[in-house]
């Protein structure tokens, strides 16, 4: 896969940059994330420059950009810390309707989704369950001749407050998997919504007997499976590339706080032992973008475990690289790096939060070794 930017890649991400640094400065970023509800003029913002429907093919009214797109637009969302729903909505819910649903349901979703219209997140996990990808505890059965209707619980949905409607994991009466389309307005839900470690948010989701249409259901059996699957890797790939973009940014203020901070007459960035921790910061940061690279090659790899095997590898290099730089940058700021008044904490917990999101580094190692058993 060629990762040199294209003309209009290029214009994207330098559009991107620019309204990054005059949407989501300091300032503004910590004021966002006191808001309950999300803001949106952001989010328009973004629909209008062609980031939420880059994937979606032309057919449904997106740009039909190939997976190598996902790398200029999310560094410059992670160089930002940009936490509006980018992911979840407009790579993983779409990666999943593109995957498993039928064409009617893709004319009707995919073209509000590639304009910011709609909102859609994923709810796949389940107290007690870590990342199990399987649903157990979410049940569907018939309600009526016409009628669905779901109970259980899902919890750590990415943004499940601000999504107009949620991509249900659940098992029917046969015990076959199923994806729900579920409206936040349904009936008999609970919305528990919780901001998380780096300022974004999450939600809990409690289905008591919620009343659905048949038309409801997206895919069932394998299909739902392949789906969510590809959910997951999509969202992955994203999250590596994002995580790249933090880790570029988080350096370039270490940077300059070394060259302005001054000791014994002259700026930190003049002691040798503080330049050594700067490279391996840079190697660190050099790693974790190679690897964003190979997770967005990945989704152009036709084997599955093939592919799986790159994005396991290009996730536990994001995290451990992630949290080496946002350890080191809060270190080289001394006590300052311990203050709320410092961007660079707010760095350091988004970094420290990608270890987390869609499988940590255990998950992932879970993963290398099934992988290499079945070889």
């Amino acid at each position: 896969m060629d990762f040199a930017y294209t003309e209009e890649q290029r214009m994207l991400a330098d559009s991107l940059r620019r309204l990054v640094q005059d949407e989501w400065g300091f300032a503004t970023r910590r004021a966002r994330a006191t808001q309950v509800a999300m803001d949106a003029r952001a989010w328009a913002q973004l629909a209008e420059l062609g980031v939420l429907g880059l994937n979606i093919s032309a057919e449904y009214g997106g740009f039909g950009e190939p997976p190598a797109s996902l790398l200029p637009v999310h560094l410059e969302l992670g160089r930002g810390l940009v936490s509006e729903p980018v992911i979840p909505s407009a790579v993983m819910s779409a990666a999943l309707l593109v995957a498993c649903a039928d064409v009617a349901v893709r004319q009707r979703w995919l073209p509000a989704l590639a304009t910011g219209q709609v909102i859609m997140t994923v709810a796949y996990q389940e107290p007690g369950r870590r990342y199990e990808t399987d649903p157990s505890l979410c049940r569907l059965t018939s309600a009526g001749d016409t009628g669905l209707q779901l109970s259980g619980t899902k919890h750590l949905v990415w943004h499940g407050a601000a999504a107009h409607a949620w991509l249900v994991s659940v098992r029917d009466a046969d015990n076959e998997p199923v994806l729900l389309r579920v409206p936040a307005d349904s009936k008999r839900v609970t919305v528990v919504d919780t901001p998380t470690l780096d300022r974004a948010r999450c939600a809990r989701l409690d289905f008591d007997r919620t009343p659905l249409a048949s038309d409801a259901i997206v895919a069932r059996g394998e299909r739902a499976r392949d789906g969510l699957a590809m959910a997951l890797q999509w969202g992955v790939a994203a999250l590596c590339a994002h995580a790249a973009g933090a880790m570029e940014r988080l350096l370039e203020i270490t940077i300059d706080y070394l060259k302005t901070r001054r000791q014994f007459g002259q700026p930190l960035a003049a002691f040798q032992v503080l330049q050594h921790r700067l490279a391996d910061m840079l190697v660190a940061k050099e790693m974790g973008l190679s690897m964003a690279y190979v997770a967005a090659a990945a989704l152009s790899e036709p084997d599955e475990g093939r592919r799986s095997r790159m994005l396991a590898s290009a996730k536990l290099e994001a995290a451990r690289a992630g949290r080496f730089v946002a350890q080191s940058a809060v270190q080289l700021h001394g006590g300052m790096g311990m203050t709320d008044e410092l961007e660079v904490g707010d760095y350091f917990k988004r970094l420290t939060m990608v270890d987390q999101l869609l499988g940590d580094s255990a998950e992932q190692l879970a993963v290398l070794e099934t992988l290499a058993a079945l070889e």
